[in-house]
């Protein structure tokens, strides 16, 4: 059966690194300080551009800002799809992986490996599935917050714009950003998906199997994982409130002053950078590196491209408030401290 389903498996893998490379290296690329490149920055920019730091004269292909909320409506519904998913999945796998734990190696308990032993192909499948519900779980606080923010944090200017590619490539993330959390296991989801629908429509309802649920082993897999995955976690934590708390200072700036009036955000990491919102992105996305323990190809090249995305919008939304503020604090950076 695995041999069967893993050619798709590679195919889906492959499809979304090379999603990520082909997003990111034009950033990068066009982030090198030569005027040669100039072309490539502009044009990106004017793809990346919205809200504030959109020129007025460059709202051709454009759509209001607050179509923001149709991304996190997305992820959510995408997401907790895809987590009650590859969960069901994972737990139809448990009595493999609930016999006693125990460490393999001393160097896997000191490298942060799991208590769930991988000493065969189907073991090593379940652990990979209780990863993937891992993630997409942490996944799933984000975008929940993030579709809450929207509605009730931010207060979108009428006059707020972005380009219809930047609204695109937004939902087009929100889309392959979770599947890659979870694409090493996603097509056997989907064979096991399938398979129910199957014998759903064979034998019907009342022929079907009953699974009784124990909450022990819904949640104890997710406990028995390595301690990575959980120093993951506390720096998804970490990186996720001070999102919020950088979201909720800039809504009340929405909220207390004009339309079109702006003023100097300051509180929490406003302090040392112009953009924390970003920079506390790159720490959730950083996370989900930890948690896998920098071992997932497809997770890095979606950090990278985060990474690129961010920094690259950073940069010009920080040029612009030191133009638009003479009083702008020097001290602060664009993204990250020190750094950039």
């Amino acid at each position: 059966m695995v041999l069967h389903h893993q050619p798709m498996e590679v195919l889906l893998v492959q499809m979304l690194r090379l999603a990520w490379v082909a997003g990111a290296l034009p950033i990068i690329i066009a982030s090198i300080p030569t005027p040669k490149l100039s072309w490539l920055r502009g044009t990106l920019l004017g793809f990346a551009r919205r809200g504030k730091i959109m020129h007025s004269s460059s709202q051709k292909f454009t759509i209001p800002q607050w179509f923001f909320l149709h991304f996190y409506a997305v992820a959510v519904v995408w997401t907790t799809f895809l987590l009650v998913a590859t969960w069901a999945y994972a737990y139809s796998m448990v009595p493999l992986v609930a016999e006693p734990f125990t460490y393999s190696t001393i160097t896997s308990f000191l490298t942060g490996g799991s208590t769930i032993r991988t000493d065969s192909s189907k073991l090593r499948q379940a652990y990979v599935a209780w990863q993937a519900v891992f993630l997409l779980l942490m996944m799933e606080f984000q975008v929940l917050r993030r579709l809450y923010e929207t509605i009730y944090v931010f207060n979108y200017s009428p006059s707020a714009r972005m380009h219809i590619l930047g609204y695109l490539t937004g939902l087009f993330f929100y889309i392959a950003a979770p599947l890659s959390l979870c694409g090493d296991c996603a097509v056997e989801v989907f064979n096991f998906l399938a398979n129910l629908v199957t014998e759903f429509i064979v034998k019907g309802k009342n022929q079907m199997q009953v699974t009784e649920l124990e909450f022990w082993q819904v949640l104890n897999p997710l406990v028995k994982l390595g301690w990575k995955h959980w120093i993951g976690a506390a720096v998804f934590l970490w990186g996720w409130i001070h999102q919020y708390q950088c979201h909720k200072i800039l809504g009340s700036l929405r909220h207390s002053r004009q339309a079109d009036e702006y003023v100097i955000p300051h509180g929490d990491w406003f302090e040392i950078v112009s953009s924390p919102h970003y920079l506390s992105e790159i720490v959730i996305y950083a996370s989900f590196v930890v948690a896998t323990g920098g071992s997932n190809l497809t997770i890095w090249l979606l950090f990278v491209f985060v990474v690129a995305n961010l920094s690259f919008a950073a940069v010009e939304t920080h040029s612009w408030y030191r133009q638009k503020f003479e009083d702008y604090p020097s001290r602060r950076f664009a993204i990250i401290p020190f750094i950039l």
